[in-house]
């Protein structure tokens, strides 16, 4: 899967981040025509976006535009952004399969022949959206994650949003869930609060204890925090090779069970490690068992 740690929004009309955003650090860059920019403004928008996508070189970083909802002018920007070649959409407001599959539609539509295929990531917002996340999470092969929006989730549930986040606890852990099931990544809701570095820090953790692969980001001050919190540690890494080097000297041995630090190790145990392995490697951090 893509590394996808950081998912960091940039407003469709403001030229200067746009030019910027690929210097950002994030994994990916969301150029946003939804919430960042009033109605007035999103032709203008649109149009930026595409000079961008089709003019700077945002090297390895995943681009991503989220588009309006399906009942707004969804269309209208699939087929305005889609030839441009972003990598992925990022489907606000997803409540069902079927607006997944009508976005996959008008995507298809709207890609060149030589064009690679356009990722979808379902942004998931509502209480109907976490009800219908299996759902939606396999509706469609583009399909490669689950987001969280918690703003407007708990505004619908009429709860106020709180740095601690227990509002949102069963939002998430439905989510991550639904994620996993389908073998598709699940992305966390952003931390909103830019002056609470311990406050992103401790939400970040936990968000990485439920089983989220990454998180949404809204101000780049957050990307260098949230990337320490997902890359595997020196611990982590150590003890992978561990697993992995016990379970290879077993299976040498003809044994069919080990155990590691006076505990046995099991298929899934060794599935994280090696994926955990993987990861670190992908960052440069010293992979090999």
């Amino acid at each position: 899967m893509s590394l996808r740690r950081t998912l960091l929004f940039v407003p469709g009309n403001n030229p200067g981040m746009l030019q910027n955003a690929g210097i950002l650090g994030a994994d990916s860059v969301i150029f946003d025509l939804e919430d960042a920019v009033v109605p007035r403004e999103k032709d203008a928008a649109r149009l930026l976006i595409c000079q961008a996508l089709t003019t700077i070189d945002y090297g390895i970083c995943e681009k991503v535009v989220r588009i309006n909802p399906i009942d707004a002018s969804a269309q209208k920007d699939i087929a305005a952004v889609v030839p441009c070649r972003p990598d992925a959409i990022l489907l606000p407001k997803a409540g069902s399969a079927q607006d997944v599959q009508q976005a996959a539609e008008w995507i298809k539509a709207s890609e060149t022949p030589d064009q690679p295929p356009v990722n979808i990531i379902a942004l998931i917002e509502t209480p109907l959206g976490i009800v219908n996340c299996f759902a939606i999470a396999t509706s469609h092969p583009r399909v490669v994650a689950v987001a969280l929006g918690a703003e407007d989730y708990a505004a619908s549930l009429g709860m106020p949003r709180t740095n601690e986040g227990r509002e949102i606890f069963t939002a998430r852990t439905l989510l991550v869930n639904a994620a996993a099931a389908a073998g598709v990544q699940a992305v966390d809701t952003p931390f909103t609060d830019v002056r609470d570095e311990t406050g992103l820090a401790a939400d970040t953790s936990l968000a990485k204890q439920l089983g989220f692969s990454g998180k949404l980001v809204i101000n780049p001050r957050h990307v260098e925090t949230i990337h320490q919190v997902f890359s595997p540690s020196a611990a982590e890494i150590d003890w992978a090779r561990r697993v992995v080097t016990a379970i290879k000297q077993a299976e040498a041995q003809g044994s069919g069970a080990v155990a590691l630090d006076g505990k046995m190790i099991d298929k899934p145990i060794v599935d994280r490690a090696e994926r955990l392995l993987h990861l670190a490697l992908v960052l440069g951090l010293g992979g090999e068992a």
